[in-house]
């Protein structure tokens, strides 16, 4: 399986109250690694699935120390390492209502065509961030992505990535370079920017329609919808846990989804597993998964 997108250092402020402007608010911090597919790649790892991570990095110690740690969480990294500019970096304010980004892509902005194809050479399957789409200095290499694994039949999911940078490219366009995806997967914020208000139903059917595929629509603590392709809905509830952190908690519903998938689990089971594992993120703090982790995804 082949992880396509950012390789980012997070530093997160996971809140304790509400924040005070120009005061002091009290809030676990970490810096570590992030990034919405190398993150979806360390959960796949985790969790038993074979993946390899498509990014682009700094050549400085971040860098280093994003693909060291992807490595050693069993992640194959491809990455391409662009002198002259940083890695990417990301200040995350996080509630467990929400979170707030303020982002730095770097090296991210320069991820080329032949870095991809270097990942998708032996991949059976393709996950792409729409990060990569969404930003004109990376959408080369993502939508060359798109374009070789549909060409070659692989099964391709997209992740919509971020609602503010897709209301800035539009619906009609971002549907249009990702018209034939097996799975899209999206918040209800990026939903609405993608298909309009209604029900999660209806935006998941909406949403499939467009791409051609099907779409699953993330609820958080509610659970996810997934329209299949026949028009079939499928409905899971989230696991009741007691939440710490929602950062990276989409990354790891992909993760479970995208993996049990790859591994010949029906939709209903591939659902299930994707809500356990988005569950399971939100009791730790920061993206990445803890070790072991428990799931079913691989094997």
């Amino acid at each position: 399986m082949c992880c396509v997108g950012d390789i980012i250092t997070d530093v997160l402020a996971a809140l304790l109250a509400p924040l005070a402007p120009d005061s002091d608010t009290p809030a676990h911090i970490q810096v570590a690694g992030g990034g919405q597919a190398a993150n979806t790649a360390s959960w796949l790892a985790a969790s038993g699935a074979d993946v390899v991570l498509v990014g682009a990095v700094g050549d400085d110690q971040a860098g280093r120390e994003r693909v060291a740690e992807l490595t050693e969480a069993g992640v194959r990294v491809a990455a391409q390492v662009c002198h002259g500019s940083a890695t990417g970096a990301i200040v995350v304010l996080s509630t467990l209502h929400g979170r707030s980004m303020i982002t730095d892509r770097g090296a991210n902005l320069l991820l080329t065509p032949e870095s991809v194809d270097v990942g998708l050479s032996d991949a059976g399957r393709l996950h792409l961030s729409a990060y990569t789409l969404l930003d004109p200095g990376s959408r080369r290499a993502g939508r060359h992505a798109l374009e070789q694994a549909m060409a070659r039949g692989i099964p391709v999911s997209v992740d919509a990535a971020s609602a503010h940078p897709l209301e800035q490219v539009g619906a009609e366009l971002f549907f249009s370079w990702v018209r034939g995806t097996q799975v899209l997967l999206a918040n209800s914020d990026e939903a609405l920017v993608l298909a309009g208000g209604g029900t999660p139903e209806e935006q998941a059917r909406r949403l499939a329609d467009a791409v051609g595929g099907s779409a699953v629509v993330k609820l958080g603590a509610g659970g996810a919808v997934w329209a299949l392709p026949d028009g079939e809905l499928l409905t899971a509830p989230a696991t009741a846990v007691p939440a710490l952190d929602t950062t990276g908690a989409g990354d790891a519903f992909a993760a479970g989804l995208i993996g049990a998938l790859a591994a010949g689990a029906s939709p209903d089971k591939a659902l299930s597993a994707a809500t356990a594992l988005g569950s399971q993120a939100v009791t730790t703090l920061g993206a990445r998964p803890p070790v072991p982790v428990h799931s079913e995804v691989g094997r």
